[in-house]
């Protein structure tokens, strides 16, 4: 990367006017505290992690959404709930070198689109907002919930009383903690999309913050229409004509194409590139996989 993009990039975070957007690949260097074991973040570790480490039929291998799709007709939503919680709330993780450099900026505003909850944990210091989307439930037009953290715990909260000059924690396809809820098979994002396309997915003092923000997509391949259909609608109103940047090693056709439509510069390299004078954390990041 350009010294002095990384340098723009990097200020533009620090000041929250390009905001991170975290795909699977910034849990790359996560492992298992246990056994050492890489934490399942990507599609195929996903639905290795669920179908307990076997693959699929080839059809539902295609992406996570689809296999989850089948273990829940045949197993119920429970069991890919408590799976989920397994891996993301019951397994300790080694931090991911990506976590530990936002950790030292704490963005004012990130999104995250994995479902764990190293995000969290690098704001457990000081008070801040977590959205956290939500997919087939009744008695709310909203698919997301509002919590307040503040003196080491969560309290669901309203709009209303959202302090929007905290910092905001975005988390579409959910998380553990503070209460477990996910958005994971296709039914979920099918319900997830229509309702982020109506506008009921996102807070209005979100909708009003994010005008005019660029971002830049973090360990995020641009393959998957149901990825880049959230990512479309999550980044809505961002500053034109660049929405911002990608970080992509060997981009392909596809991801050429989307970006360019999206407004989006592609920058042909990891996210060691952020952290690249930091050698200890470059040294904890392995080959970035990444694709859901």
């Amino acid at each position: 990367m350009d010294a002095q993009l990384k340098q723009k990039i990097i200020q533009g975070i620090s000041s929250g006017s390009i905001i991170p957007y975290l795909g699977s690949g910034a849990l790359a260097g996560s492992v298992s505290v246990a056994d050492g074991t890489p934490i399942p973040a990507d599609s195929d570790s996903l639905i290795y992690a669920m179908n307990n480490g076997s693959a699929m039929a080839p059809k539902l291998m295609y992406e996570f959404p689809r296999a989850a799709m089948n273990l829940e007709l045949k197993k119920g939503r429970n069991f890919i709930t408590r799976t989920l919680n397994r891996i993301y709330a019951e397994t300790k993780w080694t931090r991911s070198p990506l976590h530990q450099w936002l950790a030292t900026i704490q963005p004012h505003y990130i999104v995250d689109i994995n479902r764990d909850t190293q995000l969290q944990g690098s704001y457990s210091n000081r008070p801040h907002t977590l959205i956290v989307g939500l997919a087939r439930i009744g008695g709310t037009d909203y698919r997301f919930k509002l919590f307040s953290y503040a003196d080491g715990s969560y309290t669901e909260t309203t709009p209303e009383a959202v302090d929007a000059s905290l910092p905001i924690l975005f988390k579409p396809m959910g998380t553990p903690a503070p209460e477990a809820n996910y958005v994971a098979s296709d039914a979920d994002y099918v319900d997830y999309i229509t309702e982020l396309m109506g506008g009921f997915g996102i807070p209005a003092f979100l909708k009003e913050y994010r005008i005019g923000k660029q971002y830049l997509f973090i360990g995020l391949r641009m393959t998957r229409d149901t990825e880049r259909m959230v990512l479309s609608d999550i980044i809505y109103a961002a500053d034109k004509p660049t929405t911002g940047w990608a970080l992509i090693p060997e981009p392909n056709d596809k991801e050429r194409r989307f970006c360019k439509k999206m407004g989006i510069e592609i920058i042909e390299a990891d996210a060691t590139a952020l952290f690249a004078s930091d050698a200890a954390l470059v040294d904890a990041y392995p080959e970035l996989q990444v694709g859901c």
